[in-house]
């Protein structure tokens, strides 16, 4: 017989818990680890590239509820990195949040999946991170993420920042009033056209797994009870060509005048800095939103466009496809439209304007 304090016995693990099993197993986890994560609430802020696999991760590795924000539709060129979806969402034009929020539905049925199909901005992201632990960033622009690192700062909610362009990509984690935060690093965000984007340089996928792995792996530690593990560093990988790279930013913090930690100015979560209009990386489009949320009748709107062109709709959004010029425009009930076909925000204004209203 097997003495119950030798190696080779295996503890017993709850029936809720047997899918966890070979996580619960690793030591940093354990039934305390995995009990803890099951009762906590993430907040997802963008289901892309780096979300999907994100939101994957989290989901499998039993998170209590994961919250996903995503303003986007599925795409055909989405498929290529962004791993929730298949071709069957892009024929059926379904935001990029209610696909996902399907898929994970079905891999794991005992986390709460909440999906949002909004835009992140400061109107919304103080109700957007209520009863959060922790915030993860799989956005596509700096805007967004100046605007997660002012409400962490202002709430105490810790969170982890990510991009990926090309073969690299780099992650840090904030603990805010703790660590350096964002604006420590990076005091604005960079200038349009100073930087590679996914449009000029592309992306691979292995780049976009490389980073959210170490995402992944900082959020297991926070969500676990861990929080002292994770390292102070900035980590920047390049897949293609084999480099790992880690600054240290543990005194950055005291050495800065960082406007946000240290002056504990809020621009984006004050709404003094941002943007209503911005370029999607990729796309060749441009999204408007209008200055106040709306409640919008698509039923309505579909029919005012049928003499204009080709019209579908949806029960989350409406479309109408344009041959002459080639535009595709999508509305969302809130008045949010994404404008395929131009890359210009004046045309995409002037189009928005004609065809949804000022």
């Amino acid at each position: 017989m097997t003495d119950e304090h030798s190696p080779t016995s295996t503890p017993s693990i709850a029936p809720e818990l047997e899918r966890y099993s070979r996580q619960m197993r690793f030591a940093g986890i354990g039934t305390v680890g995995q009990t803890q994560l099951g009762a906590a609430r993430v907040l997802l802020c963008g289901c892309g590239a780096l979300g999907t696999v994100l939101a994957d991760t989290l989901t499998r590795a039993g998170v209590g509820t994961l919250r996903i924000v995503d303003r986007d539709f599925v795409d055909l060129s989405n498929l290529q990195r962004q791993v929730l979806f298949d071709e069957d969402d892009v024929h059926q034009q379904l935001p990029k949040a209610i696909a996902a929020a399907r898929r994970l539905s079905r891999i794991n049925s005992h986390v709460t999946i909440e999906p949002h199909v909004v835009d992140i901005d400061s109107r919304n992201v103080r109700e957007l991170t209520t009863d959060i632990d922790l915030i993860l960033d799989g956005t596509d622009n700096f805007e967004v993420r100046f605007l997660i690192n002012d409400v962490s700062l202002e709430t105490g909610i810790p969170w982890v920042y990510a991009g990926c362009v090309g073969s690299h990509g780099q992650t840090m984690t904030i603990f805010p009033n703790e660590t350096a935060c964002l604006r420590c690093v990076i005091e604005a965000p960079p200038d349009p056209g100073s930087m590679e984007t996914c449009d000029s340089a592309g992306v691979l996928a292995p780049a976009i797994h490389m980073i959210t792995s170490l995402q992944a792996t900082a959020a297991l530690k926070i969500l676990t009870g861990h929080r002292d593990q994770v390292e102070q560093h900035l980590t920047i990988v390049d897949v293609w060509d084999g480099t790992f790279r880690q600054m240290n930013l543990k005194d950055l913090r005291q050495k800065s005048n960082c406007p946000a930690c240290v002056q504990h100015r809020r621009d984006w979560l004050h709404g003094r800095e941002g943007v209503q209009s911005v370029v999607l990386c990729g796309r060749n489009s441009v999204q408007i939103s209008p200055s106040a949320p709306a409640q919008l009748s698509l039923d309505d709107l579909a029919r005012k466009w049928e003499p204009s062109g080709t019209v579908t709709r949806n029960p989350f959004l409406a479309r109408l496809t344009l041959t002459d010029p080639d535009y595709e425009i999508t509305v969302f009930r809130d008045g949010r439209a994404i404008i395929q076909g131009t890359d210009s925000i004046s045309v995409a204004r002037g189009i928005y304007a004609r065809y949804v209203g000022t």
